[in-house]
């Protein structure tokens, strides 16, 4: 618990060993200089040393970005495109716009929220097998206790066209020797030869990646923050350009009511 004491240590100064910028001098990200010695790194490697505090290998960070890519897609309806295009049908700005579809991509089911889930449901599956349960009661356990299972299964179908792509990439970069890779497609084939509709999806794939590179969940939820991003810019500005409210309008004879009669109001 954090007591008065500890708070007035704090007080007038900030404690950091992350970084600090001196105007018309330098900046230090995480005690490098960022214009001298981190000026060669892309955008996603310096978000990715600003995350881990280390140089994050080339090729994880390709695999990573390349997801980003295979998953932004241009259509309103997903639910945090949504948010972006009926922004834009209002008039919002872009940032506004687009910040708040941000903040909904952390979605429990679809979203960021589901692979945090992913990725610690697979280390504790690790942990389980190496204190000496099988994988099929494991797996028979943790359906009947917590019901959803992260990873696997998807809405409107059981493929995943990303899942190819992503796989041949991580092949030509060396990365599918990993234990938790293999942990995945084992769960897949259980859950295949018991008739569940809950095959791997895209989710699944990169925790169990981000499992070998020995990613926390805080870690690697952060790295995916803006693996949607792409796709919402062109949602934003096709809403945008249309009459205002054009985007998912819905007239009032469409709503059905179920709530309270109307009812009249005496006059005093």
């Amino acid at each position: 618990m954090t007591g008065p004491q500890t708070l007035n240590e704090h007080v007038g100064i900030l404690r950091t060993r992350m970084g600090a910028a001196f105007p018309g001098q330098r900046a230090v990200f995480r005690g490098h200089d960022l214009h001298r010695e981190l000026k060669e790194l892309d955008w996603f490697s310096l978000c990715a040393f600003g995350i881990f505090g280390r140089h994050v290998p080339r090729e994880q960070i390709q695999l990573m970005t390349s997801a980003f890519v295979y998953s932004s897609y241009p259509d309103a309806r997903l639910w945090n495109n949504r948010v972006a295009a009926l922004a834009g049908t209002t008039r919002s700005t872009p940032n506004l716009a687009i910040s708040a579809a941000q903040a909904i991509s952390e979605a429990t089911i679809f979203g960021r929220g589901n692979e945090f889930r992913a990725l610690d449901f697979f280390y504790k599956t690790q942990h389980a097998l190496d204190a000496g349960s099988t994988l099929p009661d494991y797996l028979e356990h943790f359906l009947r206790s917590s019901g959803r299972m992260a990873g696997y299964g998807r809405p409107i179908s059981t493929s995943d066209e990303r899942m190819p792509l992503t796989l041949g990439l991580a092949k030509e970069l060396g990365l599918t020797d990993g234990p938790y890779l293999k942990l995945a497609f084992d769960i897949d084939r259980y859950f295949e030869s018991t008739g569940r509709p809950l095959r791997m999806n895209l989710s699944s794939l990169l925790s169990a990646f981000a499992a070998d590179f020995g990613w926390t969940t805080r870690e690697f939820n952060m790295q995916l923050f803006c693996a949607f991003l792409a796709g919402m810019y062109p949602c934003y500005l096709e809403a945008a350009d249309k009459p205002p409210g054009a985007t998912f309008p819905t007239p009032c004879v469409d709503v059905r009511y179920e709530g309270p009669l109307p009812r009249d109001w005496v006059a005093r």
